[in-house]
């Protein structure tokens, strides 16, 4: 009896010999993973702060350009708004001088 247990002994010190390897095998694996994964994670930050930064670049472009599109359209209706301004002049010399019927077969030449 005492051969048998000593044989269940040494049997069952095999099996969690065993199991003890298959678990510091599995725990060096997760281990090993979890730093991949944590390295994943540190450039996966790093490339959303380039991200952000470059967001943040194109923001402040797109305001600058935006204010200058705004300057440019003031620009254009006080050129038009000139132009405008001396075409009713220049229609009115015409008008009083008789000679709108020359400037109208002028403008029907275009």
């Amino acid at each position: 009896m005492m051969a048998r247990k000593v044989t269940m002994d040494a049997r069952e010190a095999e099996e969690m010999r065993r199991r003890n390897a298959e678990l510091e095998r599995a725990a060096a694996e997760a281990a090993a993973r979890e730093a991949r994964l944590r390295q994943e994670l540190e450039a996966a930050l790093a490339r959303l702060a380039v991200a952000e930064e470059a967001e943040e670049r194109l923001c402040v472009q797109l305001g600058e350009l935006e204010a200058e599109a705004v300057a440019q359209a003031v620009e254009y209706q006080e050129h038009v708004r000139a132009l405008s301004e001396r075409l009713a002049f220049a229609d009115g010399v015409l008008r009083s001088s008789g000679l709108r019927s020359v400037a109208a077969g002028v403008a029907d030449m275009d």
